[in-house]
């Protein structure tokens, strides 16, 4: 099955270029949902195919506008609030302090 989310595997699109100088993180918050992932992965949350899945479920104009660790905070959000292990509540409150304080 090819979805949107196949685009490295299809034929057509060209080299995948990669710029040696490249960072690993662009941004502070890239680092932490790194660090989250491996939490709640060490933390025996999901499994990595779990949390593949997730990614792969995000809708394809989402997939396509946001970035690489955006797929990371959708795929991680999903599987917190599936499992019961956040709430949407606790998170939309969340979010919300924290937009407070910026």
């Amino acid at each position: 099955m090819n979805s949107i989310h196949d685009l490295g595997g299809m034929h057509g699109l060209g080299p995948v270029l990669q710029d040696p100088n490249e960072v690993l993180f662009r941004h502070d918050w890239e680092r932490r949902i790194f660090g989250l992932f491996f939490a709640a992965f060490g933390g025996g949350h999901f499994n990595i195919d779990e949390f593949r899945h997730a990614v792969e479920r995000m809708e394809p104009v989402h997939y396509l506008t946001s970035s690489y660790y955006e797929h990371w905070v959708h795929g991680i959000e999903s599987l917190l609030i599936a499992k019961g292990v956040i709430g949407q509540d606790e998170l939309a409150a969340r979010m919300l302090s924290l937009k407070g304080a910026a």
